[in-house]
């Protein structure tokens, strides 16, 4: 499988905290905002750190609804953990009787599986795993535990009874980003974008030809370079690589990664960036926007399920109309940054315009990939009037037994400039 030859393993040690004694018997009055923080917490925090050997387990709560999340990295990275967190707090807040813990910055791999089979023997009844590596992990002790329900996010497999995959179409909102981008670079006198991606794994190339197919809307003649940095979460790591893009001559980096370091980097080098994840990743002033993540409601809607025990594991992948993404500039009571503000008018239009499309459900993933579609080396991928299939998202060839993909997830758009990664090792 994908995560075995990839080895994922972001990051050295461990930490663990406890986010608990959610004693909500009835969920607070008042919509959450983004991210899903309310006006009256009713979650009490308590918190134990771990050694770098060992991971301390939280205890579940006699009589409550038991929820436990895994994050890859830190709960307050103003990015990728730090969005599935505000929505842990969401389901502490939503969800009556829910009692609510976390455990963070668990390694990919073996380290993880001993945490999901560990979080299981202590008796929670609902697990989430936040990252593309806890995949094979989970899905086998969710084969040991089949009273207990898991959920895994940004994987392909599922067991159709008590492991469950989830994840969002954020390649909708990437392409976006990437009509940003390439009016910025067009109007710059500098078609070049680059992407700092993470590890070459389907979710990685899906949102890098996005990115690109939506730059060639506003700047045809550009043009991306792409470095893969084999980390989530390493800001050392991503500012390097963010550097390396920029020297290089790009002139808007996007990041795959989880902090906000390409656009401290791009503040420096007086150039532009696209953050990832969190609207707390974009907030300097050369931060040219930022596609996000607004787990909470999503959360809370199938923690209910699960609490019902109506909930049915399988595949589930939300589009734009879910509400559940957003668009750093674009959404309800915010203001476009400066990179934006001065941008061709018919350019920003055409974003705002493709944007109320997606959030009315007329504009989603396979609109995003529809024909013509082809390759840097000008192979036709998809001819005109066709689309992609939701294997074909999600999947290296030949894709998992029973959900085999056809086209496929292995190939680079036009303008990219950089080969495909080596999938041997």
């Amino acid at each position: 499988m994908v995560a075995t030859r990839l080895r994922l393993l972001s990051l050295l040690t461990a930490a663990v905290v406890v986010f608990g004694a959610c004693s909500n018997a009835a969920a607070p009055s008042g919509s959450a905002a983004a991210g899903g923080s309310a006006a009256a917490r009713t979650c009490a925090g308590t918190g134990a750190d771990g050694s770098k050997a060992d991971f301390q387990i939280p205890d579940v709560e006699a009589g409550k609804f038991n929820v436990a999340m895994v994050l890859i990295g830190p709960h307050n990275d103003n990015g990728w953990s730090q969005a599935h967190y505000e929505g842990l707090q969401y389901v502490c807040d939503h969800v009556p009787d829910a009692h609510v813990a976390y455990i963070e910055l668990v390694p990919e791999g073996a380290d993880s599986e001993q945490v999901f089979r560990s979080l299981s023997r202590k008796g929670f009844n609902f697990i989430i795993g936040t990252s593309f590596g806890y995949m094979d992990p989970m899905a086998a002790v969710a084969e040991e535990f089949p009273d207990i329900t898991y959920l895994h996010l940004t994987g392909y497999k599922s067991n159709n009874k008590n492991f469950g995959n989830f994840f969002g179409a954020m390649e909708d909102f990437k392409y976006l980003a990437g009509m940003l981008a390439g009016s910025r670079a067009k109007k710059d006198g500098n078609p070049k974008i680059g992407y700092m991606a993470t590890f070459p794994i389907p979710e990685e190339l899906r949102l890098g030809n996005a990115i690109m197919l939506g730059v060639k809307q506003t700047c045809p003649e550009c043009t991306m370079d792409i470095r893969f940095i084999n980390t989530w979460h390493d800001p050392v790591k991503e500012r390097d690589a963010a550097a390396s893009l920029f020297d290089a001559g790009a002139d808007v980096v996007f990041t795959g990664a989880d902090t906000p370091a390409v656009a401290d980097v791009a503040q420096e080098k007086s150039k532009w960036a696209v953050t990832y994840d969190h609207p707390n990743s974009c907030t300097v002033e050369r931060c040219l926007t930022a596609p996000y993540w607004i787990w909470g409601p999503e959360y809370a809607r199938i923690a209910e399920q699960v609490k019902a025990k109506t909930y049915k594991a399988g595949y589930e992948y939300f589009d734009g109309d879910s509400k559940a993404m957003g668009l750093v500039g674009f959404m309800d009571g915010q203001t476009v940054t400066k990179g934006v503000s001065d941008l061709p008018e018919a350019d920003v239009t055409k974003v705002k315009d493709t944007l109320a499309k997606i959030l009315a459900g007329t504009f989603g993933r396979f609109d995003v990939f529809a024909g013509p579609i082809k390759d840097t080396t000008g192979k036709e991928i998809l001819a005109a009037g066709a689309k992609l299939e939701q294997s074909d998202l999600d999947q290296f060839p030949p894709g998992a037994p029973g959900n085999e993909c056809k086209t496929c997830m292995y190939w680079w758009g036009d303008g990219i400039t950089v080969p495909l990664p080596d999938l041997s090792s």
